[in-house]
């Protein structure tokens, strides 16, 4: 199944990309490459591994944790990554509404 990352995914992984990097610039890019890499080999292949979002209740709206981290995407007619979250934050609705 092809997996596709919204703009606002992109953007969560930047802004968390450049916290990492404020302690350690390699550990930032592994972060990036092991995320991107993990979300791409378990979700095409199984894309309803995570489980459904707790907060959301939305049975296409799954999470995957990588980590410290959330990753929040829909099952449509491919996989779409919506957002990512560090586990203690609270997931804002806007980010994965249609």
């Amino acid at each position: 199944m092809r997996v596709a990352w919204s703009e606002t995914s992109l953007v969560r992984v930047e802004d968390i990309s450049h916290h990492i990097a404020l302690d350690d610039a390699g550990a930032a890019a592994r972060w990036v490459v092991e995320l991107f890499d993990l979300v791409e080999s378990q979700l095409s292949a199984f894309p309803e591994s995570g489980r459904i979002g707790p907060e959301l209740g939305a049975r296409t709206i799954r999470e995957l944790v990588f980590g410290d981290y959330r990753v929040f995407y829909r099952i449509g007619e491919g996989v779409e990554v919506l957002s990512v979250r560090h586990g203690s934050q609270l997931l804002r609705e806007d980010e994965v509404r249609d």
